[in-house]
């Protein structure tokens, strides 16, 4: 089979990466949306099987068909709203809502206005728009220095050793030695591992137009444009073509069959598809839809283990992984600002796009992401408005 010929250690570990990274950086937040709905020990388990299988299948089965990276996320700046606006619905009413977002997801997949949308965003825009969204998890590697120097200190050594010596597997090499000082120094928390298989429980959806409006219109909107809008930016911005409209469909099919267990939003992902679709997951791009496969297989992992994998991933201390992160996203981030500046044309307004990017900014309840490429785009219309004004002088004379 094709697949086992291309895989490779470092698409293998570039998978786990990918998952490591994104659950002990938002699994907090999902457990916050989930207990805002007075949720079950229970139901609370069931949210990781619905969003581990959900996350897994619909990452490894399209990257197997497409041969390209297909990466699939459950929705972090969702969580956070359904844990801050979700006080006073039940779980009923919840799920409901859960299901009006999917619905308005797969909807705009099937009309394609979301990938029309973004096919008139430069480059350049999409460009900085990643580098913008990446460039906080590599300044996070560097100020974990802070509170465990020897940690940090020593993977950075290792990652510069790794590049110079094995590049291909400077990654998996970096997080041995992470692994290794964090469990010589104890600070890895074994105890929160409790090996438990996981269990669906069947919610069955109350639909009120409060939780609509509330819920389901908030989710929808800060998925598709703090977590869609990136992701397709960092398609791009790695040279792949992907069928971007029925990518959105499948989320929304994936979500609106997995809401009654848990599954409130999947969305495609940015910052573990930066990690998968790097030169670190392989140097061949053709061959890096094995490190997605591979962040599949563990995903689906996590959601048939549900608590007990949840803890695994959580026992490494939070330096470790942010460490990790920045490093394996270094090659990402160079490669996103090299192709924001390069076009002349478009560099103020993809340096803007940056900035605010980076600035974490968010305005009524809309992440930087979005605000990133609204203050680009406006930057690049009105340059391009200056030079095709009546009378207007060519500024190279």
């Amino acid at each position: 089979m094709s697949f086992f010929r291309d895989l490779s250690v470092s698409a293998v570990v570039a998978g786990f990466v990918a998952v490591l990274v994104g659950f002990t950086s938002s699994v907090a937040l999902v457990f916050q949306a989930a207990q805002a709905f007075g949720a079950t020990p229970e139901q609370t388990t069931s949210w990781m099987w619905a969003l581990g299988l959900g996350m897994g299948l619909t990452t490894a089965l399209p990257s197997l068909w497409l041969k390209q990276p297909v990466m699939i996320a459950w929705s972090t700046p969702g969580a956070a709203v359904l844990a801050s606006a979700g006080m006073g619905y039940s779980m009923h009413e919840a799920v409901g809502a859960f299901i009006v977002c999917a619905v308005l997801i797969t909807l705009a997949g099937a009309t394609g206005w979301f990938a029309r949308v973004m096919n008139r965003i430069p480059m350049a825009i999409a460009s900085a728009l990643l580098a913008g969204v990446l460039a906080r998890f590599g300044m996070s590697a560097f100020s974990a220095a802070q509170t465990a120097p020897l940690l940090v200190i020593a993977m950075l050594v290792a990652y510069l050793l790794g590049k110079r010596l094995l590049p291909r597997y400077a990654v998996p090499i970096t997080l041995l030695v992470g692994i290794a000082i964090a469990a010589a120094q104890g600070r890895i928390g074994w105890s929160a591992v409790q090996w438990e298989w996981a269990h669906p429980v069947w919610t069955t959806p109350h639909f009120t137009w409060q939780a609509a409006v509330s819920l389901a219109l908030p989710l929808f909107v800060v998925t598709m444009a703090s977590q869609n809008l990136p992701g397709v930016a960092a398609i791009r911005a790695a040279g792949y073509d992907m069928p971007i409209s029925r990518l959105i469909s499948l989320t929304g099919i994936a979500t609106l069959m997995l809401a009654p267990f848990g599954g409130y939003a999947l969305n495609l992902s940015a910052i573990t598809a930066a990690i998968c679709m790097g030169p670190e997951a392989h140097p061949d791009r053709d061959r890096r839809y094995t490190a997605a496969v591979a962040c599949g297989v563990f995903y689906v992992l996590v959601g048939l283990f549900g608590a007990a994998v949840t803890g695994l991933l959580t026992a490494f201390p939070k330096e470790l992984v942010a460490a990790i992160a920045g490093l394996a996203l270094l090659a990402t981030i160079g490669n996103g600002l090299v192709a924001a500046v390069k076009d002349e044309a478009h560099r103020e307004p993809a340096v803007i796009t940056f900035l605010v990017t980076l600035s974490g900014v968010t305005l009524w309840g809309i992440g930087s992401a979005f605000w990133g490429v609204v203050a680009g785009a406006l930057a690049l219309a009105i340059a391009q408005w200056r030079r095709t004004a009546p009378g207007a002088q060519d500024p190279a004379r």
